[in-house]
């Protein structure tokens, strides 16, 4: 189970700061499993219980993602080249505005993210109302759904509005995230080989960071 996911707190992100960050279709998730998770969730912060509450937030992310890349049911919209375009293009096109891009996988329901914010966030504090953060997903997430459903002739959501991140505090906890990113589609049984996805993209100095030439499969 992965160790570094928080459920996403919009109002209190640190301005400047490593983000990974997932986030999914709507409708890509049973409602029982989301209401079953929430529940024990809702439980844990009612005891008050910090490490509970944490472990309780590594479970749902572990079953939400063991869910997404399953697949059992919901739309896999991203699985059409075109529309996973439109959201590669967006996370492209706001390189350099509003972060720096490290890391992307893009999966046929869901999307792992890995950004910078440092330089960008000028004169942000973690209290702000609306985080740099919370803007910025908006900005990307509100585009690339305008685009896709205009291709797929549709309306109403694409994006479920919730979305899960995690502040990267070591350089160390950052090349695990790549290697997560990179071998997602490995994992889930698409490709063999990371490089093998046409909607993976990694940062070229990461690359050889995190071994990710070295290694065929995680």
């Amino acid at each position: 189970m992965p160790d570094f996911y928080r459920r996403h707190l919009p109002h209190w992100h640190p301005p400047e700061a490593q983000f990974f960050i997932t986030f999914r279709l709507a409708g890509s998730l049973p409602r029982e499993v989301i209401a079953e998770v929430e529940r024990e969730l809702a439980a844990a912060r009612t005891r008050n219980n910090s490490p509970e509450v944490l472990t309780r937030e590594q479970h749902r992310f572990a079953l939400y993602e063991r869910y997404l890349e399953s697949a059992p049911q919901g739309p896999t919209w991203l699985a059409q080249p075109a529309v996973a375009g439109v959201v590669r293009a967006e996370m492209h096109r706001l390189d350099g505005q509003r972060y720096t891009l490290l890391a992307y996988c893009i999966m046929p329901n869901h999307v792992h993210l890995l950004i910078d914010t440092v330089g960008f966030a000028s004169g942000q504090t973690p209290t702000t109302s609306v985080s740099f953060l919370t803007e910025t997903l908006r900005l990307l997430k509100g585009r690339s759904a305008r685009f896709a459903n205009q291709y797929l002739k549709r309306r109403g959501a694409f994006w479920q509005s919730e979305s899960f991140d995690h502040v990267v505090r070591s350089p160390e906890s950052l090349l695990r995230i790549v290697r997560y990113i990179a071998y997602n589609p490995v994992r889930a049984g698409l490709v063999n080989q990371w490089r093998h996805w046409p909607f993976t993209w990694v940062q070229p100095e990461l690359i050889e960071a995190a071994g990710l030439d070295m290694e065929n499969k995680q």
